[in-house]
């Protein structure tokens, strides 16, 4: 259980840059770590309204139900509590929120838990790589039959973080392409495939 400020720069890579990042750091995809996403909001999407995201996260030796608060750009509080594998399967089935921190700090924000509903998943292969004082995190990440590739830079100082992080992209010719949270993402494709549906 814990709060955590999480300040992060992030930038959409193509496969081919994707791919010749893993080169550069010599990585092999395979060494990549899958986690997956797990994505709630009420119907009429309190959280997105207030620019937060409410996840649960299956990591191979963990599970973490988080609460993501945006605070500027760049920066974000978490609020995380670890979940038993029970827990996170009653949740995911539709069960009681069982996350008390979470829990408090959704109430503080008034958000009508009973309301709250999975409404999709995201699974991403995830390499991490210590750089310059900070995290460089390359994810590849599958959702509604597609997949797509970024670059983050996780740092403690919002200002040395912006300027690492713009000569990382210099330096390995990365065009600057904007990158929405990973939730963000997952419901733009999923309001596209409705449409498309015909729905």
């Amino acid at each position: 259980m814990n709060h955590e400020i999480e300040i992060e720069f992030k930038n959409m890579l193509s496969k081919t840059k994707y791919d010749e990042l893993l080169a550069a750091f010599d990585i092999r995809e395979e060494e990549a770590i899958r986690q997956e996403n797990h994505y709630f909001d009420t119907a009429d999407f309190q959280l997105k309204s207030i620019e937060s995201g409410l996840r649960i996260r299956i990591l191979p030796n963990k599970i973490e139900c988080t609460l993501k608060e945006k605070t500027n750009d760049y920066t974000h509080i978490e609020t995380t509590d670890i979940l038993t594998e029970e827990e996170a399967k009653q949740i995911l089935q539709g069960g009681q929120l069982t996350a008390p921190t979470v829990i408090a700090k959704l109430q503080e924000r008034n958000i009508a838990i009973e309301q709250l509903a999975l409404f999709g998943t995201l699974a991403t292969a995830r390499v991490e790589i210590p750089y310059e004082g900070g995290l460089l995190v390359l994810d590849h990440s599958f959702y509604l039959q597609r997949d797509d590739y970024e670059v983050e830079y996780e740092t403690t100082d919002e200002t040395v973080g912006h300027t690492v992080f713009q000569q990382f992209l210099a330096n390995h010719n990365i065009p600057i392409a904007h990158a929405d949270k990973k939730i963000a993402r997952f419901a733009a494709a999923l309001k596209e495939k409705e449409r498309n549906d015909g729905y």
